[in-house]
């Protein structure tokens, strides 16, 4: 196996100028840093990424703290994540904290342990611990999916990337009262979490628009998991005044609605109307196909290694937030005859919004 020896002989150069070049730690001239590289293809050399890290401090790997098993919606976010670091030459270690605030803490500190240069985040509905112990320890970190807001007495900027969720959850409100729908029932999402309280809140907006009052009774909280979101939907089909359209508010719910609604021999649309917040890989292969609105996962987890290289190359740089557009995805399970429509972008609204 060649070794920084052999590259530097071969090179006509230092073992000390092949260093810097490999860990671009000192300018080297032009055509000494293309020897030193030439010498690399041609031996088959493969820098030793423990002492590299050791010279530079920087390991080039991201934690990734995700709930990648229990959600499949980031299973599509880790693969941006993956795609946007090894673009960059960065590797990945992923840890998943299962949406629970004391597991989280622990799992974020041990990829931090396992010295990466930086970490991104899907936050728990309680993230106060993981908060504090990333600024004591002024941990470069991005935040994606949910928006956390920092305690006023923690000083510790950091980046977040996240989906528009009240004006699209609004546009499927809007939508099944256009289809005449009076009562339209909500399988909301783990309380806490920023995705919640605003899709919540674009429900409550949507059902003003149309003239609808909001009724509490027809809201029911999934916890933004299959099974609990099946028991949510069994509360609202069990009330005495049932909904007539129903909106989950992320796949994994629409999974539990679904089964539910199997269970009870009611069919979509004919017995109840069903809309999702999420798409996913099999929501047009259902009988209706389902009516969605679109995420742009990989993108968000693409965004999320951008701002995350930039904090390391600016550690000073102001705390941003960047959301992305949805897209509405008109399909059949909303009652409406099955036609092929294009993706509407819910807003076109791209960028730091701080």
């Amino acid at each position: 196996m060649a070794t920084m020896v052999d590259v530097a002989a071969r090179a006509g150069v230092s073992v000390a100028t092949v260093s810097h070049v490999l860990n671009d730690t000192r300018p080297v001239l032009p055509h000494t840093r293309q020897a030193v590289l030439d010498a690399v293809d041609a031996l088959g050399y493969t820098p030793n990424a423990l002492a590299r890290s050791l010279v530079t401090s920087r390991t080039r790997s991201i934690g990734l703290a995700v709930s990648a098993i229990t959600n499949p919606y980031f299973t599509d976010i880790l693969q941006g994540v993956e795609a946007g670091a090894l673009e960059q030459g960065y590797g990945l270690l992923l840890a998943d904290p299962h949406d629970d605030p004391r597991h989280e803490r622990k799992a974020v500190q041990l990829l931090h342990e396992r010295r990466v240069d930086g970490l991104i985040v899907a936050p728990s509905a309680a993230p106060d611990a993981l908060l504090r112990y990333l600024g004591r320890h002024e941990v470069p970190t991005v935040f994606l999916d949910r928006l956390v807001e920092a305690p006023a007495d923690l000083s510790f900027a950091y980046d977040q990337v996240c989906t528009e969720n009240a004006a699209p959850m609004a546009r499927l409100v809007a939508h099944l009262a256009e289809r005449g729908h009076r009562r339209i029932g909500l399988v909301a999402g783990l309380p806490g979490l920023s995705t919640t309280t605003e899709r919540i809140a674009g429900y409550r907006h949507g059902l003003a628009g149309a003239g609808l009052p909001y009724d509490e009774r027809l809201v029911a909280h999934g916890d933004s998991v299959t099974d609990a979101a099946g028991r949510a939907t069994a509360a609202l089909l069990s009330l005495a005044a049932p909904p007539t359209a129903l909106v989950a508010a992320n796949n994994a719910m629409t999974i539990g609605a679904l089964r539910t609604l199997r269970e009870r021999g009611l069919s979509v649309p004919d017995d109840l109307a069903l809309c999702c917040f999420d798409d996913f890989a099999w929501a047009d292969l259902f009988a209706p196909r389902l009516t969605v609105i679109s995420q742009p996962s990989r993108e968000i987890g693409e965004q999320a290694v951008r701002l995350l290289l930039e904090r390391l190359a600016e550690p000073g740089l102001p705390g941003r937030t960047v959301r992305l557009p949805c897209a509405f995805v008109h399909r059949g399970s909303c009652g409406c005859a099955e036609t092929v429509r294009p993706e509407i972008p819910e807003s076109s609204a791209k960028g730091p919004l701080s």
